[in-house]
């Protein structure tokens, strides 16, 4: 449940404003706009709420646009929660010339005339890209070499070899089909980069192509979910009355809750595992290494856990109350 704390400035970053309340623990979705970095995003959510932390689960890129959630105070401790769920992406392929970042934001690298298409061949070629498949990440994203982010270097021009990984395309259809572009929609796992998927879609309908639109529709488990425009965030925080945050646990849907005594609640503040007779009975049937949420006698949630070898609790996050 929704818990309202104090706010508590970090250093370097202004004190919460008088007349805001005091900011909740939560979950905002962002409906980030074109030509604004994630980082810069959330630094204005954050500064509207007058939060102490915050921080962003997966990065759009300047040109995207769509849900990019943001984890204000304690929230911020299920960030890796979110970050590994299936995304739903608009996007749109420009056709005839490949850039060096793979969207609009490049330079050109590379033309080619662009073949006549129709709708059966280009779903010919998305229905052989459903599935479990192995991808290269572009030069341009936020992926370490030695500990510098790949866009530095390839800003320098130069080019280092990156090992490819196992992604899922859950989904992958045609919304429209013109003379020089195509606008499909993906569903896809955790660590799909759209600007290669768009490069290799254009590479095997035999041209090359960038990505010129991408919208990010959801991120699960927000998938029906409304998200707030920047705009109206900021507006309603200088009025007094900020948008109401999803609470943490909505992050974590269908996960077990365990109802903990108030003395079992106080040794897991403390970090301490609790037994299996100390448990209630809703834990009997719940195997080794079933992800639980913690919870008091009133419902508010206390952290989360893991059930051990033994059929006890062990604390793995813990939520100030």
């Amino acid at each position: 449940m929704r818990r309202a704390l104090p706010a508590r400035p970090a250093a370097g970053t202004s004190r919460p404003r008088p007349d805001l309340n005091p900011m909740p623990s939560g979950i905002l979705l962002l409906d980030k706009p074109r030509g604004l970095s994630s980082n810069a995003a959330l630094q204005r959510v954050k500064r509207a709420f007058g939060a102490a932390k915050a921080g962003h689960v997966g990065s759009l890129d300047p040109l995207a646009t769509g849900m990019l959630p943001i984890c204000l105070d304690e929230a911020t401790k299920i960030a890796g929660e979110i970050v590994a769920g299936a995304k739903r992406y608009e996007f749109t392929i420009a056709l005839g010339a490949r850039t060096s970042t793979g969207d609009v934001e490049g330079a050109v690298v590379e033309t080619a005339p662009v073949p006549s298409l129709d709708r059966a061949g280009v779903e010919t070629v998305l229905a052989a890209r459903i599935g479990v498949q192995q991808q290269v990440p572009p030069m341009y994203s936020a992926l370490k070499r030695d500990g510098r982010p790949l866009y530095e270097l390839a800003r320098q021009g130069l080019e280092v070899e990156r090992p490819a990984r196992a992604i899922t395309i859950h989904a992958l259809t045609l919304e429209a089909l013109r003379d020089d572009a195509i606008d499909l929609a993906v569903e896809c796992s955790k660590g799909t980069y759209v600007r290669t998927l768009a490069e290799d879609l254009a590479r095997a309908l035999g041209t090359a192509g960038h990505v010129s639109r991408l919208h990010r529709v959801w991120v699960a488990p927000f998938e029906d979910e409304a998200m707030h425009t920047l705009e109206a965030v900021q507006a309603a925080c200088r009025e007094g009355a900020p948008p109401a945050l999803l609470p943490i646990e909505r992050a974590m849907p269908g996960r077990p809750a365990l109802v903990l005594s108030a003395a079992a609640v106080a040794r897991v503040r403390q970090g301490q595992a609790i037994g299996r007779a100390d448990l209630p009975a809703s834990a009997a049937g719940l195997s080794a290494a079933t992800a639980v949420c913690i919870v008091d006698g009133s419902g508010g949630l206390v952290g989360l856990g893991e059930i051990d070898g033994f059929g006890g609790l062990r604390p793995r996050r813990i939520f100030r109350s």
